[in-house]
Formats: C-alpha cells, structure tokens, sequence
C-alpha cells in the first residue's frame, strides 16, 4: 500500500476506503485557478520554455510542404486576433462557428479566438444544413469562419462569414497592429467558456458540451508532466479531424511539447503515407478503420516508413486481432489507445512509455488530473478492481455543461460515461462494451434514436430500430430493423437512399433488415440486445 496513504494500492490506484481509482502518475501543478489565463497563453507559455528555437517549424502542409515557425506562428496569431478584435470587433464571451476540413490555418484561428475570450464551436464539414442548423441554435454563434465549399449551409450571422481560404484572411493574418498588442488584449478567467464541441446524444439530437479555459489546461498539463518519459516525437501527422475533440485539444498539446505537425487536408492512405516518408514522421494520432488500413494495405510496401515510432489510436476500440496484426506488420512501432469523450477534453486514460506492450486491448492508465470509479449500474455500488462497471470521471477536465447536468453529472462532479469497463489488478482500464447506445463509425458518434426518428417519418415505414453492427473497417455500422406498412415493397436500397439525402455520410444506414416487429419492453424501450443476437451470426462477437 501507499506509505502516504496506507488505502491505496501502489498497483493499480484503488482506493479500498472510497472505492475510488486515484492516478499512478506524477501529480501535476495545475496554474492557481483565479489566475487569468487563455488556453493560448499556457500552451504557449509551456513552448517557450521548450530547448528548441522559435524558428523551429510549427506547422507543415503536407500537399504543399509550406512549414510555419513557431515565431511566425505567434505573429500570424497576434494579428488575426487584432484583426478579429479591431476590425471585426469582436469582443470576449462572443461565440465563433467554424466549419472547415484539416489546414495549417485552422489552428492559427483557433489560437486567436481564444486568446482575445472567443468561444470556439467547431463543427463538422460534412454536416448538413438541418444540422448545423441545430448546432448554431445551441451555441449561438455571431460569426463563421468556413471554406468556399462549405459556407452556404451556414445561416446569416451578425458579422457574418469569413472565408478561411480567401485572400481577405491571408491578408489578416499579415497585418501589423498599428498600436500596442496590449491595449486590445482581455482579461480572460480560466473558469471561462473556450469552446462548444458537440456530442451526441442518445436522445437523439445532438449535444453542446461546453469547455472552459480551465478545462483544456487540464490536459495540455497533464501531456506536459509526462513529455520527458514518453521522449516525445518532434514530428506527429493528425488523420483525425481539428474540428473534433480528439483533433482540438492535439492542437494546443502539440504546441505545448513544441512539436512539429503535419496537417492533411483531405484524408488519403496513400498521401498520408507520401507524408510519414517526406516529412519523417514519428508519431501518428489516428482512429481504427487507419490502423486496419495499415495491417491490410499491400500499398505499405511502397514506402519508407522507418522514421515511424508511435501510433496513438483513439475515438473508438480496437480489437486485440488488429492490434497483433499491427504489432506482427511493424514490430517497431508502438501501437497504443487511449480513452477520453467529449465530456472530459480529451484523454482520460492513456500510455505513457512502453506500456502500450504489456496490455492488449487497454487503453492504458488513468491521467494524472482524473479519479475514476467502477460502478454497479443496478446498484449503484462502487466496485473494486477487475469487475465491471459503469466509467465515472471527475477531475479538473470534465465539462461545464448545464444541458446534460441532469442525465449525466451527479454529486460532487462525478461524470456518468455510460461505458461498461473494468480496471485490472495493475491499474490498466479496458472498454467492454457501451451502456449507451451510441454507434461508433470509424470514430464518429451516431445516435440511433436520430435514425429511427428519421425512419418512421417515411410514409411506408411502420416501426424501425437501429443498432451497431460490426465492421472490421469503420468498427461499427448503423444497421435498421424496418417494419413495413401492410402491402410495402419498400426496399433495402430505398431506405439507404432515403436516410442518406437527410444525413452526414458518416451517419448513413449501411445495413437494413426486415422484421415483423420490433422487440420492445413494456414500458416501449426498443431491446436492442435481441436485434444484436438476431444480427450477429453465431460466434461473432459484436462487442467492438
């Protein structure tokens, strides 16, 4: 046991009085919580004291080979943000949507927001105009920031859209302040909103989860405490998209441990592998569907990826299968997962070192800024190490969220995750399943209840329910149950097309059944225990 405290065990953190997981890590010197203080400002504060010049690079576009230094990162930062501020004016507590695909300048827009007390609510590109509808009426944002492409499914705002890809926001990221920085700057409080990433729910419709400054802090210092053990990578390449939390909060971490980024644009196996060779990439942050794209591709074979070291997926679980197919295919890098939501800015559990070895299928040790619990969902008791539970979180990371306060936070902050796990005997977490009924395609979230709605609206469609099938490529897909109308020939075709003119790709029915009813309780809850056996063939597991 802990000599410091004699409850808890030096093994695996549990604390046999409270019941309570506590960290393994080193404990971490988070800054006094009344100070002002941007997220910009700590990352960048964590950078300066970094042994590497500011000219070192920044940010790479892996199309164009174009690299921004840190200094010029800082500069283009300043004058956007007395651009924003003078030009625009906007002022602190002003919300900013913004809907772009990957680009070395969507975190230069980013930094600025933030460090003039903008909210950031970044939203995904592909989203259609009904649902981005619904997010700008939850975060009420005064101005966009998008692309050519991407800019008529927004509303109009009160200072309307600025187009990321336009010469106007070149030119405003070039232009000099004409008097000190320091008179247009703000007093921005930690405990202040920084941004509204959106979630969903399984209500159905989707959620605003809102993160202060503190919030994301939190977490870049939780990265920093640990950078000298994991000896991190000075070249990392994202696949996953900026606009996510996975994505958002790599941004600031990555500053924070003056890291050099490549950026994709649009997200291609063989230009992501172009990129690992041209630019010696080291460390790859990516989802599962890119982990068994690697395992499978033959297309590896083409080029030199020797400079890879680490591959950190995350967004949804990966199976053992492919992580010793990986393992196998590239002995020398490590592959590890990590486990965080929306909810909590990110990671949670991670790996530190060569850890990610010794647990297959973990998604590794609880961070330094969080305790956990193991609790019995029927009977709400606290659960020791190695049985399984339902995830609570709390810790300085976890959301500032009024909306799901009820469903979700309970007393003294705890954060309900919805996600059956157990802690083993060394402190090593692993996801068994999801108590909630979210679907995890390639990373994103589908609510089924969206789906279902959607498929009872349909005129021939009498009843239909939506459930998580497996896929070894995307880990799940939304599968349907329809019950037709009497005399219907409603076919499977049809009903993919008629969800797939209504919906984000990402969200599309790629599998239908039919079913003379559904499988209900009798207070009308769909069962979808009973449709996973109907669905999954006979020793498939569908736990992904």
């Amino acid at each position: 046991m802990d000599q410091k405290n004699p409850t808890i065990d030096p093994k695996n953190g549990f604390n046999s009085k409270t019941k309570t997981f506590h960290s393994l890590r080193p404990p971490i010197n988070l800054p006094p919580q009344h100070l002002p203080l941007t997220v910009t400002a700590y990352a960048l504060s964590l950078q300066a004291t970094s042994p590497w010049p500011r000219d070192s690079v920044a940010l790479i576009d892996s199309a164009t080979g174009q690299k921004i230094t840190y200094s010029d990162l800082i500069r283009r930062m300043n004058s956007l943000a007395f651009y924003l501020r003078t030009v625009i004016k906007l002022s602190k507590g002003d919300t900013a949507f913004v809907l772009s695909t990957n680009s070395v300048e969507v975190p230069i827009l980013y930094f600025a927001l933030l460090s003039i007390g903008v909210v950031v609510t970044p939203a995904n590109p592909l989203s259609t105009e009904s649902e981005i509808s619904r997010q700008v009426e939850l975060s009420n944002p005064v101005i966009a920031f998008a692309l050519n492409s991407t800019a008529h499914k927004l509303p109009k705002l009160r200072f309307g859209t600025i187009l990321i890809d336009s010469p106007e926001f070149n030119s405003a990221m070039q232009t000099k302040p004409w008097f000190n920085q320091e008179t247009y700057r703000v007093e921005v409080y930690q405990s202040d909103l920084a941004a509204i990433m959106y979630s969903s729910g399984t209500t159905g419709r989707v959620k605003a989860v809102m993160l202060t400054h503190r919030n994301l802090t939190s977490v870049i210092t939780g990265y920093y405490s640990v950078k000298e053990e994991t000896r991190t990578a000075s070249v990392v390449l994202y696949t996953v998209p900026l606009f996510h939390t996975y994505g958002f909060i790599y941004v600031f971490k990555s500053v924070a441990l003056s890291e050099t980024v490549v950026v994709m644009g649009r997200f291609d196996v063989k230009k992501m592998l172009k990129a690992v060779e041209d630019f010696r990439v080291q460390r790859l942050a990516t989802a599962p569907p890119l982990v068994v794209a690697l395992v499978k591709g033959v297309v590896t074979k083409d080029f030199d990826l020797s400079s890879l070291e680490w591959v950190v997926s995350g967004g949804a679980p990966l199976g053992k299968d492919a992580i010793a197919a990986f393992t196998e295919k590239f002995p020398n890098v490590l592959l590890a997962q990590g486990y965080g939501l929306t909810e909590t800015a990110g990671g949670a559990f991670g790996f530190v070192g060569r850890e990610a070895c010794r647990r297959w299928g973990s998604v590794g040790k609880l961070a330094a800024y969080c305790e956990a619990k193991i609790v019995d969902p029927d009977t709400g008791e606290a659960l020791p190490p190695c049985k399984q539970g339902e995830l609570w979180l709390k810790g300085p990371s976890i959301m500032k969220d009024p909306e799901s306060t009820a469903a979700t936070l309970v007393a003294d902050g705890w954060l309900r995750t919805g996600d059956l796990c157990y802690v083993d005997g060394e402190g090593f977490m692993f996801v068994v399943d999801r108590l909630k009924e979210l679907i995890k395609y390639k990373g994103y979230q589908v609510a089924p209840v969206e789906l279902e709605q959607l498929l009872q609206s349909h005129p021939q469609i009498s009843d239909a329910a939506v459930i998580p099938y497996p896929d070894e490529e995307a880990g799940q897909i939304p599968m349907a149950f329809v019950v037709r109308q009497p005399q219907s020939s409603l076919s499977e075709a049809e009903i993919m097309d008629f969800v797939a003119k209504k919906v984000a790709p990402y969200k599309k029915i790629r599998r239908v059944a039919f079913i003379n009813s559904i499988p209900k309780n009798p207070a009308g809850k769909i069962l979808r225990k009973e449709l996973r056996k109907i669905a999954t063939p006979a020793g498939t597991s569908s736990k992904l």
